[in-house]
């Protein structure tokens, strides 16, 4: 059984027991989040699409950890007019791990 979920503004295809990476979200360690907007729910070959969500449809989840991800280096040049500049980001992630899809 899979659904595909909307999370902060990503979708992203989930399973129970899965861990997945998202933008930063509100709430500690250990909370417990509730994801209602399920576009596509397969349940062992029976699908069922949303319009634009799957009523009555929810992924449970829980707060794994809050982290930075890897660093992402933006270099700008203008060759012969000596213009350089070096700027790095890491952008601030969730890791989340689902319990359970209500279908």
């Amino acid at each position: 059984m899979y659904a595909i979920v909307e999370i902060a503004g990503q979708q992203f295809k989930v399973e129970e027991g899965q861990e997945i990476f998202t933008n930063r979200l509100a709430g500690d360690l250990d909370a417990a989040l509730v994801f209602d907007k399920v576009l596509l729910v397969d349940n062992a070959g029976a699908i069922s699409v949303g319009a634009p969500t799957v009523n009555g449809a929810s992924v449970k989840a829980t707060i794994v950890e809050h982290l930075k991800g890897e660093k992402v280096i933006v270099f700008r040049k203008k060759r012969r007019k000596g213009y350089e500049k070096k700027n790095g980001h890491r952008q601030a992630l969730t890791k989340v791990k689902i319990d359970a899809i209500v279908a």
